[in-house]
């Protein structure tokens, strides 16, 4: 009896996926511009180094100028740019009215709860990168990036970090002091370089030899890179290494 059950439960979310989907890609669609109109780094252009766009779209999203919106590459995860892109700008702290407002506040509930299998954000990455342009999803990216907090302030988007951390332009920054930045988005408290020097230094060290070709992800959810761990990470931290 409790195996009819969970069949006809299985069968009953297989048939509601599709229709969940359907919705959530036709009000994406139909709130898309709105919330693209209050994203205040839609319009910033990116003052990054050419070499540097490399190595943060090498990190971030390896295959992020091919794929239309999803994609799974080594050490990238579960997310690409796109779809942390669709996540801020569907799910974040603009609200909209009426009932779109209401079917926003629906997605919002689903995805805290069950993040890990709400396909409900891929759908919205592929409305977002069928709207916005690479370059335009590169600088919203590079303009709204959490780099964690100075002062009691937080600090959004690589130039604020770039000033915030080596007190200079994005612009200006050395490699390694860019790769120090690149170093922070997926844990900004864990990999803060001022709370957690030693372990921000070594990531650090991991980006820039992935960058530089002396290694690479061992999978697509090698996130810390552990092939690239130096020599004094293996030996003597192995328990703490990024």
């Amino acid at each position: 009896m409790v195996r009819k059950y969970l069949k006809a439960a299985f069968i009953g979310m297989c048939l509601l996926l599709p229709v969940y989907l359907l919705i959530a890609f036709l009000w994406a669609n139909s709130v898309a511009d709105e919330l693209l109109m209050a994203t205040p780094s839609r319009g910033q252009a990116t003052q990054i180094h050419p070499r540097h766009v490399r190595a943060l779209v090498m990190v971030e999203d390896p295959a992020f100028y091919e794929h239309a919106g999803l994609d799974i590459s080594k050490g990238q995860g579960v997310t690409s740019i796109t779809s942390v892109l669709a996540r801020d700008l569907f799910l974040g702290k603009h609200q909209v009215d009426g009932t779109k407002g209401a079917m926003q506040s629906f997605y919002r509930g689903v995805f805290n709860c069950c993040r890990k299998i709400d396909f409900g954000r891929d759908v919205m990455a592929l409305v977002l990168d069928a709207r916005v342009t690479k370059q335009q999803q590169l600088d919203m990216y590079v303009g709204s990036t959490y780099f964690g907090s100075l002062d009691g302030k937080a600090v959004v988007g690589f130039e604020a970090a770039a000033n915030g951390y080596y007190g200079k332009d994005l612009s200006r920054l050395t490699d390694r002091e860019f790769y120090g930045l690149m170093a922070m988005p997926i844990a900004p408290n864990r990999y803060h370089p001022l709370r957690n020097p030693e372990l921000h230094a070594e990531r650090a060290k991991r980006i820039e030899a992935l960058v530089n070709g002396k290694c690479e992800a061992s999978g697509w959810l090698d996130l810390t890179y552990e092939e690239c761990a130096t020599d004094s990470a293996k030996t003597t931290t192995p328990s703490s290494s990024a």
